[in-house]
């Protein structure tokens, strides 16, 4: 079999997700700051070693949730919206901060389904991503939560940072979420269930593995959406692998070859068109 993992250690432009669950106290709903200091730091030291890193960060509306006192996250769109509004600028300022202490510009992009569907809102996009990576900042995305609505959003950051992956040409994406990867069935249910550490194709045995469930209270992607991520990434071009995000010491050890979490080979299709993949899958 192809040795995947060893050509991991030669990936330049890199996406990294980080789900809300991986980066707040389950007890609060707060930041956990010892967690984001490790994640700036891993993410840092790999930019020192030359690496090109974009940062799809969730936990806009759980932050805000936390900060004006909320129990959870409200299901109402206006108080989701006012919550994302609080919490995208207290992320934002940390991150800001952390990324300072490096020697490091960190750079905001917020998106809507919007940003890739119109023509010319996606090549102004990819020309604010290419120019940040130019001039070495890290731009960190999320979803505009605050102004989006049913109509033009993503959903979840998993597609998005699909989306964002096949829109820059990444040569990895890594999902950091509150699982080990792929499972041949719900590992919380059925003690039988198998992991699966590399997928070649994905075909529609692999698509019909993704449950619309997520294993978190304040996150919004399940493994349905992390499979719609791999389709679009590895039609795009780019290897995924989707991995725990309890130690974010993992991202290094997974740029260097080591085998953890489930890797989603790149089968580049002539065809793709990624307009096409959003419009059929979102």
């Amino acid at each position: 079999m192809k040795n995947y993992r060893e050509e991991l250690k030669n990936k330049k432009r890199i996406v990294i997700k980080i789900g809300t669950s991986s980066l707040t106290h389950p007890e609060t709903g707060r930041l956990n700051l010892r967690k984001l200091e490790v994640l700036v730091r891993e993410i840092t030291d790999l930019h020192n070693q030359g690496k090109e890193i974009v940062l799809v960060s969730s936990g806009a509306i759980g932050v805000g949730a936390a900060a004006l006192g909320m129990n959870g996250k409200p299901k109402e769109l206006e108080k989701k919206q006012a919550c994302a509004a609080v919490g995208q600028a207290r992320l934002m300022m940390i991150y800001q901060k952390l990324f300072s202490e490096y020697n490091q510009t960190a750079a905001q992009i917020l998106m809507t389904k919007n940003t890739m569907v119109d023509n010319l809102n996606r090549k102004n996009a990819k020309n604010t991503f290419e120019e940040l990576l130019k001039l070495g900042a890290i731009p960190i995305v999320n979803e505009n939560d605050s102004i989006s609505t049913y109509e033009i959003q993503f959903g979840d950051n998993d597609t998005l940072s699909a989306v964002v992956a096949a829109l820059i040409g990444a040569d990895l994406l890594i999902l950091l979420s509150d699982i080990d990867g792929l499972f041949t069935d719900d590992p919380n249910t059925n003690p039988d269930a198998r992991f699966v550490e590399v997928v070649e194709n994905m075909d529609v045995h692999f698509r019909n593995m993704g449950k619309a469930s997520t294993g978190s209270r304040v996150g919004t992607g399940g493994m349905a959406t992390k499979l719609t991520a791999a389709e679009i990434a590895t039609a795009a071009g780019t290897d995924m692998i989707i991995a725990n995000g309890a130690d974010f010491h993992n991202i290094h050890k997974i740029v260097d070859g080591d085998n953890l979490g489930t890797l989603f080979a790149a089968q580049s299709k002539e065809e793709f068109y990624l307009i096409d993949y959003i419009e059929r899958l979102l």
